[in-house]
């Protein structure tokens, strides 16, 4: 049955283009009248919500494209006539968008269709579990647009779709979320990762009270005791449940079948073959078109700085990962992390070449965001989190089953660390230690990491610990405006205004709702 997915596409083509009829008599896409969206089963409708994440929050061109494409983790370099797409890589990776930015355009939209799925749902008398996980969804959805957009879009249920939806902007909009989550925590349920839980909302509101500051202010953002000690009572209650712990290996949180192995994973979305969301382009986009077995894209990138974060001996920065159905490997070469140096077939261990010019594909630190030469199929080092489902590609690719992860232990430990760091009180709770240095320390000597211990901890190491830890979960650029690093020159990038710490509400939303005021700077 079609229906939930019905339910997501309504919900997407209606929410933003909805809009007075004294203004502009806009045509939804389809054809879509308020009367021809689907109503009816609240189980249904819920699907749908949970549907409506893919686009905007798996894969690598919506809400992952703006946190992590605008940061020194992620380079879109034009290769040739590879990539340019009208530069709409580039703007993100210079701070160069403007409100028609295609991104910029989609994700909005996307994020928005969520908010506006789960508002819907809430008018066909759910259950009280199923109106604590739509409100969560919503209040997920709307950080994200909070974080991205500083404007948050929201209607009551079934208001017409003629008004104009309204605006909550800054510390409302983050108060009206910290109020939602509250309001509806102990209604979730305690399981599966891949549902809306008690946990997944604990993790929520450990990201809402960290960046409370930097909503209020983003440009000198201050950190409250108070909003610090939640962050760590938050992480406590979820440190003492004992229900995740350090995985054998670091990869096995992203694996095929990580919703089996994954034993860090606080909330994921599930996929399955089939059905599933876009998380095959973690591998699609950055592999070389003549891999093997799996070919790519050859497209994206990391820095040389990013990089040179990782020691040598530190397991995140690449091992070589079996996955069921995988090829054997025989030469045990690095497959999944960042892959650098002569690149091999994975059948046979032959060297493998580039597609042009049939030079060694040796994949270097240099990278430009124009690559014109002999050697730009190879140039830049490829970050490559999640290891190939080689199975649904062989049945055609028609969906990975590797569940996306958005909250993980690893993220609570660090939250935690980073929180006593601006004030908040060390508390010890598990076996993971009291002081900031101890829980970094913790994590970074686990088997399944294999780093040295720090001597010492400050902001701004614990800065590129978060970088070491989540690169390509869409928490770089938050992280990077939190540490007061987003905006100075790095590579091929001069230093940014201010007015680039949030991005511009589309133009076409501006056009058509008067409650909406552009961003400054835009």
């Amino acid at each position: 049955m079609k229906y939930p997915k019905i339910v997501c596409t309504a919900a997407v083509l209606t929410l933003l283009q909805v809009v007075s009829s004294c203004e502009v008599n806009e045509v939804l896409e389809g054809q879509l009248t308020e009367g021809q969206i689907p109503r009816g089963d609240p189980a249904a409708l819920l699907t749908g919500v949970y549907n409506a994440q893919r686009d905007p929050i798996q894969g690598c061109v919506s809400v992952f494209a703006l946190e992590e494409v605008s940061t020194d983790a992620r380079i879109m370099p034009t290769r040739g006539p590879d990539w340019d797409d009208n530069g709409k890589w580039r703007q993100l990776f210079n701070h160069t968008w403007d409100p028609n930015n295609e991104r910029v355009r989609e994700t909005y939209t996307q994020l928005n269709g969520i908010i506006f799925a789960a508002t819907d749902l809430l008018r066909f008398n759910p259950t009280t579990q199923q109106q604590a996980e739509a409100r969560f969804l919503r209040a997920w959805a709307m950080f994200l647009v909070l974080d991205l957009y500083d404007q948050v879009l929201y209607r009551e249920p079934g208001e017409k779709l003629s008004e104009l939806a309204r605006i909550r902007k800054g510390s409302e909009a983050l108060n009206y979320i910290v109020s939602e989550i509250t309001a509806i925590q102990a209604s979730l349920p305690d399981a599966p990762v891949s549902r809306a839980t008690k946990d997944a909302a604990r993790v929520l509101l450990m990201k809402c009270y960290l960046n409370k500051g930097v909503y209020a202010n983003r440009q000198a953002p201050t950190f409250a005791a108070a909003d610090m000690n939640q962050v760590v009572a938050l992480a406590d209650q979820i440190i003492t449940s004992n229900k995740y712990s350090f995985t054998p290996n670091f990869f096995d949180n992203f694996a095929p079948n990580n919703g089996a192995i994954g034993r860090e994973n606080i909330f994921t979305q599930e996929n399955t073959f089939g059905n599933s969301g876009p998380t095959r382009d973690f591998w699609k986009f950055v592999s070389h078109y003549k891999m093997v077995p799996v070919d790519g894209y050859n497209g994206p990138a990391t820095t040389a700085e990013f990089y040179d974060l990782f020691e040598a001996t530190d397991k995140r920065r690449g091992v070589a990962y079996d996955v069921s159905g995988g090829p054997a490997n025989p030469g045990r070469r690095i497959n999944v992390g960042f892959l650098i140096g002569q690149q091999y077939n994975l059948l046979t261990d032959a060297p493998l070449e580039t597609r042009r010019a049939g030079t060694p594909l040796i994949f270097t630190k240099d990278i430009n965001l124009f690559e014109t030469g002999a050697d730009l199929e190879a140039k830049g080092i490829r970050p490559l989190k999640y290891p190939v489902d080689y199975v649904s590609e062989g049945k055609g690719g028609n969906g990975a089953e590797n569940d996306h992860v958005s909250f993980r232990l690893a993220d609570v430990l660090l939250m935690k660390a980073e929180a006593i760091l601006r004030g908040g009180t060390a508390t010890s709770a598990g076996t993971f230690g009291a002081t900031p240095l101890a829980l970094v320390n913790t994590l970074r000597t686990h088997p399944s990491r294999g780093a040295s211990a720090l001597a010492a901890l400050t902001l701004d190491e614990l800065s590129n610990e978060r970088g070491r830890e989540l690169y390509g979960e869409s928490w770089r650029r938050q992280d990077l405006i939190r540490f007061g690093k987003f905006l100075p020159a790095r590579k091929d990038k001069p230093a940014s205004a201010p007015t680039r710490l949030i991005y511009p509400i589309p133009q076409t939303q501006v056009d058509v709702n008067r409650n909406i005021t552009q961003n400054p700077g835009y």
